[in-house]
Order: C-alpha cells, then structure tokens, then sequence
C-alpha cells in the first residue's frame, strides 16, 4: 500500500507539473513570424547554396546502389510470384477437392 500511495503521489506531482507548463503556454502571446518577400532569383541563389553544401555520391556508389535496389526488387518479386502461385494452387486444389 505505501507503494501505491507514493506512485500515486508521485502522478499527482507529475500532473500538476504537466498543467502548470500548459498553463505557462497558455499565457505566452504567440508572436506573430515575419515573412519577408523572397524574389525568385534570391530564391534560386540560396537553392544552389543549398545543393552545393549535399554530399552527392560518387558514380561508383551510384551505379552499386542501383544494383543493389534493382537485385533486392527482383529477388522480393520472384519470393512474391512464388507464395502467390504456390498459395493459389493450394487453394484451388482444396476447393476442387471438396
């Protein structure tokens, strides 16, 4: 019993806590964000900023990453092919079987 009583305690407190920050939240005033105009060219300029910062693979990691996806697709698409077959003759022998 004296367990339940400090979990409960304890639940109480975490409680109060939880309502005291939504309260806090409450009475913030949201500010308002500024948004400033952005021209097409300055967005363009800050895109390629942008894209110069990515570390862009090599055409070695390129051409084994599509292996590897185009290898993994087919595997999973003969694994499928297969269940799918086996399971329809399976059923089908049942039903005929009946």
């Amino acid at each position: 019993m004296n367990r339940d009583v400090r979990l409960n305690r304890e639940m109480r407190r975490l409680q109060e806590k939880e309502e005291e920050r939504a309260r806090k939240r409450r009475q913030a005033v949201p500010r308002q964000p500024t948004r400033e105009r952005i021209g097409f060219r300055q967005f363009m300029r800050e895109v390629r900023q942008e894209l110069k910062k990515v570390a862009w693979p090599t055409r070695e990691e390129t051409t084994t990453y599509a292996v590897v996806v185009l290898t993994v697709t087919i595997i999973l698409t003969v694994i499928t092919f297969g269940l799918d077959f086996l399971l329809k003759n399976g059923v089908l022998r049942l039903l005929d079987a009946v």
